[in-house]
């Protein structure tokens, strides 16, 4: 007998039926998923009734518990606030070179130094020059993109500030005014 034909093994619709996918949820998210989510919710429930609120609570309760105390902050804050800008000690013109520009560029600026009392004025007066120095020194430490950015002129005050309390411990700053700021 001969083969003409190869064999091939006959496939049936059972081999080839496709397979079916499950549809819908699943029945762990049912089981764990959802439980765990309302055992976070109430957890912190607990946590922001029992802890941050009795913290909160706390801190009014002080002050209604010292309302002269309170008064005294409240009025020794707003006369701070007034007299901010009465004894103003103006440096003017530095010209100051940034760091990483060999010379070829320079911010000339023009500072207000804030203080409370007629006497740091005086002091800021009779101690110009280490005031300058101290101004240069830290706005020469500094390249051109911090000095060009203007956000970080509070970091500027900062960092000046910081430096003119370690010269003058006994002259209190109140704040420092930029009246002139010009990167060339």
């Amino acid at each position: 007998m001969e083969k003409t034909k190869e064999e091939v093994p006959e496939t049936t619709s059972e081999d080839t039926a496709p397979v079916e996918k499950k549809g819908g949820l699943n029945i762990k998210v049912l089981l764990f998923g959802i439980p765990l989510f309302i055992v976070q919710v109430i957890v912190v429930y607990f946590i922001t009734a029992n802890i941050l609120l009795n913290k909160i609570q706390a801190n009014h309760a002080d002050a209604a518990a010292n309302p002269a105390e309170a008064k005294k902050t409240a009025e020794t804050a707003q006369k701070e606030s007034k007299e901010l800008g009465k004894f103003v000690y103006m440096v003017e013109d530095l010209i100051i070179n940034p760091a990483s520009t060999d010379g070829k560029r320079l911010l000339m600026s023009s500072l207000g130094f804030d203080v409370s009392t007629e006497a740091e004025n005086q002091e800021l007066k009779a101690k110009d020059v280490l005031l300058k120095d101290a101004v240069i020194s830290v706005m020469s430490s500094k390249d051109l993109a911090q000095l060009g950015n203007t956000a970080y002129r509070d970091t500027l005050r900062t960092e000046i500030l910081k430096r003119l309390n370690q010269i003058m411990p006994k002259v209190k700053i109140n704040t420092i005014y930029f009246s002139k700021y010009i990167l060339q």
